[in-house]
């Protein structure tokens, strides 16, 4: 079975200011007000959450623009994905998704004793959804979809979708990962919740780890139809997602367009920096995530050892590339120049012209 490699912190080097950009964090510490909903609930911690997450169901599905019998929160979107797959995969039932992509894909088909199906990406870092839907059968119980795809950032367009959805079997599962959906800013993206309504096999899911910046904290949410939100909500541990997680939730959903300035920002600064690497001669994917990728095969590894050395911590996937997360200003800077230095060495970049 695989292992998670977490996003690691930069290697302190006298004299030089540190960025981790290998996580997808967002930079921005959380607003006064959120701050101010986990202190006020920090003075109850002694008393167990709400395990039934009424308010936050509620709140969500009033912001969503569905029924609060539709919303599964969990702890983080990958605490929701791991009930979706105890509720769904058993041993020899077949899992398909795109790879590369999230790398916790293959391990929970693992843990759950099933088989993955990796369909390989386009050279462009896209899903390949028509090979997707050709390798369901009639072992397939789940279909992952991450889109924008981490780590390539690429985006599944609104066309490609309903077509592929058009294609999956009513009594497959479709998880539409969308961890970062609010960065995706392409005109002719997924309207998710339109397609959901039309088909009680797709499951949305989400987080509040990145644009709403509370991954310290562990909260996101599955939106399903109630028999399978019903189906989920008996998978999931009591008391997973904590009080002081639900109330900084519904202190971020209450102030959601304050927070969606930074992700513009964060938008912005993501089109600088891809940008400036167009200049330097680097041919990148199309990212809509809150990073960019380098696709650099073998050499993945090595850029990493010199961005670290630089003060700069990014995420190498070894023999496939290199995805660097979008950081404040002064840590985007200092990538770009790692990246321009890279260039000047003389190594080979694949995928760069």
């Amino acid at each position: 079975m695989p292992a998670y490699k977490p996003g690691k912190p930069p290697t302190p080097v006298e004299g030089l200011r540190q960025f981790k950009l290998s996580s997808n964090e967002n930079p921005y510490p959380p607003l006064p007000s959120v701050v101010q909903a986990i202190t006020d609930a920090a003075q109850a911690v002694n008393r167990y959450p709400d395990a039934g997450m009424h308010a936050l169901r509620e709140r969500i599905a009033e912001q969503v623009g569905v029924t609060a019998d539709e919303i599964v929160p969990g702890p983080g979107s990958v605490g929701v994905l791991d009930q979706i797959f105890t509720a769904v995969v058993e041993e020899g039932t077949e899992v398909v998704y795109a790879w590369r992509s999230f790398e916790m894909y293959p391990i929970a088909v693992a843990v759950a004793g099933g088989r993955s199906v990796q369909v390989p990406l386009t050279a462009d870092g896209r899903h390949d959804l028509p090979k997707m839907a050709a390798s369901i059968n009639d072992k397939t119980r789940l279909v992952l979809v991450c889109s924008p795809n981490n780590p390539t950032g690429a985006a599944v367009t609104g066309p490609e979708f309903e077509d592929f959805m058009a294609k999956v079997p009513g009594d497959v599962l479709v998880v539409f990962d969308e961890a970062y959906i609010e960065f995706d800013t392409a005109d002719d993206k997924v309207d998710s919740l339109h397609v959901y309504q039309r088909y009680p096999n797709l499951v949305l899911l989400r987080t509040f780890s990145k644009a709403y910046g509370l991954a310290g904290l562990r909260v996101g949410y599955a939106v399903a139809h109630p028999p399978v939100a019903a189906e989920l909500g008996k998978t999931g541990l009591p008391f997973a997602v904590t009080d002081l997680a639900q109330h900084a939730a519904l202190a971020s959903l209450a102030a959601r367009d304050e927070l969606l300035v930074r992700v513009k920002e964060l938008c912005s600064e993501r089109e600088r920096v891809v940008m400036a690497l167009a200049q330097q001669g680097w041919t990148l994917p199309v990212t809509q995530g809150n990073f960019v990728w380098l696709p650099l095969g073998e050499e993945a590894a090595a850029f990493a050892q010199i961005a670290d050395a630089a003060g700069v911590s990014v995420r190498p996937f070894a023999g496939d590339g290199v995805r660097c997360s979008i950081g404040e200003p002064d840590a985007n800077d200092t990538l770009l120049k790692v990246c321009e230095d890279f260039q000047r060495s003389g190594q080979r970049r694949p995928g760069s012209s």
